[in-house]
């Protein structure tokens, strides 16, 4: 049975959010053909995960690659009120705990080839629920359906969810606030990803302050970054190509000026 559903994005369109999702999912295709099941997390709330997954399903629709978006942030799912749902739709929380069949929870949007699994109730066990083998059962089927399936995960600094979803995953993705994140715990969630086994891909900087953070805005020059502006700040993908300079630049003080 085919299942539809309307997200509706309130966001303004900006040309330079948008070149940096297309460098994002350029990169992402270049990783090689074994990269189809990508994790976008974070190390702490709100720094853009959820954002950045969504606009990245949504560009890999438009090349025509058929995409399924799994909402697996089953403590704190934003999707259903950001992208005004109302209609009832079952989720991931309520398949895993048994209490309906997977054939309920995959969504047709009505963005061009991208599907959708929401998180479903909040859960009080969601480590347990995700390291089931039924979702990785899950993902394994749907593999077979889609070219590249995005796993929406929790954040990673102080909970466990997104480090057991990583051993399903074939690269993640690291959404980091630029001054609100510091490099021991950055340091401390790219550990957690590296010993679950999942490669990392690279790092979103969101929130870059361009003209207070002297080394950015030199990035952005040299280098030609794309970032969209929003209240003063600018949210944009750094490429991995730059990371030894990352490294240098960090030997003082970390991503967000913290020790």
């Amino acid at each position: 049975m085919e299942q539809k559903v309307i997200m509706t994005d309130t966001r303004k369109l900006d040309y330079f959010y948008e070149e940096a999702i297309k460098t994002l999912r350029t990169n992402i295709q270049f990783s090689g053909r074994k990269m189809r099941v990508i994790l976008v997390t974070s190390c702490y709330p709100d720094e853009g995960k959820s954002d950045i997954a969504f606009s990245l399903s949504v560009e890999m629709g438009k090349m025509g690659k058929n995409v399924l978006l799994v909402d697996a942030d089953i403590r704190k799912s934003t999707y259903i009120k950001r992208y005004d749902i109302n209609q009832r739709v079952f989720g991931l929380s309520q398949y895993l705990s048994g209490q309906i069949d997977r054939q309920w929870i995959t969504y047709e949007t009505n963005y061009p080839n991208v599907n959708m699994i929401f998180a479903g109730p909040v859960a009080p066990n969601p480590s347990e629920l995700l390291g089931d083998v039924a979702f990785h059962e899950l993902l394994e089927e749907k593999k077979d359906e889609f070219d590249y399936i995005f796993i929406d995960t929790s954040p990673m600094a102080n909970m466990s969810d997104a480090a057991v979803v990583a051993q399903y995953s074939d690269g993640a993705v690291l959404v980091v606030e630029s001054q609100a994140v510091s490099y021991k715990v950055a340091q401390k969630v790219k550990s957690q990803l590296e010993r679950s086994g999942c490669t990392i891909l690279g790092a979103v900087l969101n929130k870059v302050d361009m003209q207070r953070d002297k080394y950015y805005a030199s990035y952005y020059g040299r280098y030609g970054g794309y970032y969209r502006k929003k209240g003063g700040k600018h949210y944009g993908y750094v490429p991995e190509a730059d990371s030894q300079a990352r490294k240098k630049q960090r030997k003082g003080s970390g991503p967000g000026g913290e020790e």
